[in-house]
């Protein structure tokens, strides 16, 4: 399969060029990027054609699907754009900045008949998928409470490259970038909730926020709670979950899983992960099977952060579905 680049923008970009060159069946035939500089120098390390106007690009016919990796304010423009031209879509997180942008994008998708994938990859875990067990198994009980933790310190210690920052572009700051895993994981976890608020801090003094914390309110009056940040120097990926019969944790700070029932701390096994996204989006190409399922959480998320950037800007707690 011939795959199409299109943007180096955000820092995973890499990664996915390196899932396509090292795939047996995917193989980068061309790139274009918003930076012309930056998208003849990725062309050039490839030795690939770099292609000046992404309509060219997406007019060529030996490209039969392209990832997406451009700024966020970008999303809907490009993949309707690639939709349209018939190419198979795989990008990163968030889909859309706005539940409007992201049902027009799923909208085109659906009418051009091409596989849309997003990459969630903490949901394809072998943890995640030992957590759901542990909850769908009824041993933790009714859940009262999760927490979701991933945070590190990209911005102060200036890692991160500058157009993260860039508001316009990323449409948000720790949050929409890194803050998604928390939040799908959290959705994946305990469902939608109803109601959604949100804190955000601004230690480097940025124009996006460089931390934040939501919480999800439910109806049964369980809650979830997902912090991110740029700030700080050792913050290990950490899973609660409580309930009212036990306990889960993953990541303090060991990446194991424990559960409590009893008086005592078990070990739960962990699975082995799954397929990457990218090699996910391959097979189901190739399979010609749906993606509804990743598109349903791609959208969720998307509903999830505009409701939590809402509740910051606007100081109150917001409802979700009309709530």
């Amino acid at each position: 399969m011939n795959l199409g680049m299109i943007s180096f923008w955000h820092v995973h970009a890499k990664d996915y060029a390196k899932e396509a060159e090292l795939h047996r069946d995917t193989s980068i035939k061309a790139i274009w990027d918003e930076d012309d500089n930056r998208g003849r120098e990725e062309a050039k390390v490839r030795q690939v054609e770099y292609i000046s106007e992404l309509d060219q690009l997406l007019g060529m016919e030996e490209i039969d699907a392209v990832v997406v990796d451009s700024p966020t304010n970008t999303h809907k423009d490009v993949i309707l754009k690639a939709a349209r031209a018939g190419k198979h879509i795989f990008t990163e997180k968030v889909l859309a900045a706005t539940e409007k942008e992201a049902l027009e994008i799923l909208d085109a998708v659906k009418e051009a008949g091409v596989k849309l994938f997003v990459s969630l990859p903490r949901v394809y875990d072998g943890y995640t998928e030992a957590i759901q067990d542990l909850i769908h198994s009824g041993e933790l009980g009714d859940i009262t409470q999760t927490r979701v933790r991933l945070a590190h310190n990209g911005a102060t210690a200036d890692w991160l490259p500058q157009h993260f920052y860039n508001k316009e572009e990323c449409q948000g700051g720790a949050l929409i970038d890194l803050g998604c895993h928390p939040v799908y994981l959290t959705r994946l976890f305990q469902g939608m909730p109803n109601r959604v608020t949100a804190q955000f801090g601004y230690v480097t003094r940025k124009a996006v926020e460089d931390q934040a914390v939501v919480t999800f309110g439910y109806d049964n009056g369980s809650y979830g709670i997902a912090e991110t940040g740029f700030v700080t120097a050792h913050s290990p990926f950490t899973i609660e979950v409580h309930g009212t019969k036990g306990t889960a944790l993953y990541g303090t700070p060991d990446k194991t899983l424990l559960k409590k029932i009893g008086s005592e701390w078990e070990e739960v096994a962990i699975p082995s992960d799954r397929p990457s996204p990218f090699s996910q989006w391959v097979e189901h190409i190739q399979k010609d099977q749906g993606t509804d399922e990743n598109n349903a959480l791609a959208l969720e998320l998307t509903v999830l952060m505009e409701a939590a950037y809402k509740a910051e800007e606007q100081k109150r707690e917001v409802g979700i579905g009309g709530r």
